[in-house]
């Protein structure tokens, strides 16, 4: 499984600067993501804590793909292509998007070591 996590950081503006963007996300991101060929699942999460410290984050996403190929024509379709202009439109530079890989071969050692 190939995961695109989304880290949006705090608009400036405030409480309503946050709402609009909040908004424009679920109105007009979010339906052309759903869109992307080879989609599996989105998770959309609200940061409401850092602990040990604190943080700008207000919103993450997880976009899930059976493989990074899958992921990589994700990227390259219209939909996302659509996603990706409006997400500058409504957080110029506040996204960090990482592709996440499953590290199973660290969890077998894991397991292996709870034996």
């Amino acid at each position: 499984m190939t995961t695109l996590l989304a880290l949006y950081r705090r608009p400036d503006g405030g409480a309503e600067a946050l709402a609009e963007f909040e908004r424009r996300y679920a109105a007009e991101h979010l339906p052309l993501v759903a869109e992307t060929p080879g989609l599996r699942s989105t998770d959309v999460r609200r940061v409401t804590d850092a602990l040990g410290g604190e943080t700008d984050l207000v919103l993450v996403t997880a976009m899930r793909f059976d493989d990074r190929a899958s992921l990589d024509a994700g990227l390259a379709s219209d939909a996302m292509g659509a996603a990706g202009r409006i997400l500058r439109e409504i957080a110029p530079g506040l996204a960090t998007l990482l592709v996440l890989e499953d590290a199973d071969d660290l969890l077998a050692l894991i397991a292996k070591r709870s034996r």
